[in-house]
């Protein structure tokens, strides 16, 4: 992964984390940076699984990178709604 594939993840990622809360169904009660943290880490790790796969670097958009990290960012954003809304102080 390149400088450029990492800044590209972050700033795709916080694209992604949005996506991510989007797919998960019901109401999350986390807040936006957790879910944009939540997106970024989800973009980095899609294009490592992507890349491990073989499919990161494909003709036009990588649509099965993109899938992998939308997939990554509604997993976390899911476990983190889960966590965080079980938190009582």
């Amino acid at each position: 992964m390149e400088v450029t594939g990492i800044f590209t993840a972050i700033i795709i990622g916080l694209i992604i984390g949005a996506l991510g809360r989007l797919v998960v169904p019901g109401k999350q009660s986390i807040p936006i940076w957790l879910t944009l943290v939540i997106g970024v880490v989800a973009a980095l790790l899609g294009t490592v699984v992507a890349a491990a796969l073989g499919v990161d670097d494909t003709g036009g958009v990588d649509w099965i990178e993109l899938f992998i990290q939308v997939a990554f960012a509604a997993v976390g954003v899911a476990i983190a709604a889960g966590a965080y809304g079980r938190r009582r102080y």
